[in-house]
């Protein structure tokens, strides 16, 4: 059954107003009509089983039939700080990273980034956008945010400053696993640091261990960077979340 998501603001005491973009896609792209039925969430881990009411050219007002906390929802809060890629390959990032739970994604332009966005704003939009459809997609009970970017040294800033466990895989790590290393806390907030295509430069991984920041491998096996946070994210989300 079709899934949309609206402000705690359009839902009332028994119904229920969808407005902007989704009306056009309930009405021209599902072809849905009044009597049909579907989910709605109110961003703030609420789900509603909706009946259609009315549809018309600016929104479409549903009878709320049930209503129910969604379980979707990790029990830990994953912050993906990723190295920006080249070419789309955030896109996907975005997308599979919000499938698997994280939270928020905060792109980051490293010293060996290859592509700087020039308008970051519009990419930024865009990176929402398929956020908000993969959390539609996976049943997610609020849509995670895609944060503006950010160069190196801000991000090792924020990370510093939340009281999160912070990680960063690095292959000039030997030692330091990754496993081991979420064993050793009991923390439920996990910033995870993606370095883009080349990885960290030897001065950028000095800067994040001086910061806090715990080293982790991830194997013998050299992951690419759209690997590597689905990688890790999912072991994350086996050992402390709810797998």
């Amino acid at each position: 059954m079709s899934r949309f998501f609206v402000d705690k603001e359009q839902v009332m005491d028994d119904k229920i107003i969808i407005t902007g973009d989704d009306v056009k896609h309930i009405a021209k792209v599902l072809r849905l009509r009044a009597g049909e039925e579907l989910f709605v969430c109110d961003k703030c881990g609420t789900d509603y089983h909706c009946e259609i009411s009315e549809i018309s050219s600016d929104c479409v007002s549903a009878k709320i039939i049930e209503k129910a906390e969604n379980t979707a929802e990790p029990p830990i809060r994953i912050t993906l700080y990723q190295g920006m890629p080249k070419s789309d390959k955030l896109d996907y990032i975005v997308q599979k990273c919000v499938e698997l739970g994280v939270c928020t994604i905060v792109p980051v332009i490293t010293k060996r980034a290859v592509s700087i966005p020039r308008d970051s704003e519009k990419k930024v939009i865009r990176w929402q956008r398929i956020a908000e459809e993969a959390a539609k997609q996976s049943g997610r009970g609020s849509i995670p945010e895609v944060a503006d970017v950010v160069d190196f040294r801000t991000a090792l800033s924020q990370m510093q400053q939340s009281e999160a466990l912070n990680l960063m895989p690095y292959e000039c790590e030997k030692d330091s696993k990754l496993r081991e290393v979420l064993a050793k806390s009991d923390k439920r907030e996990i910033n995870i640091l993606i370095g883009p295509e080349g990885g960290f430069d030897e001065a950028e991984a000095e800067a994040a261990k001086k910061a806090g920041v715990n080293t982790v491998t991830l194997g013998p096996r050299i992951l690419r960077t759209e690997t590597a946070p689905l990688a890790v994210c999912a072991a994350v989300m086996y050992e402390l979340g709810d797998w």
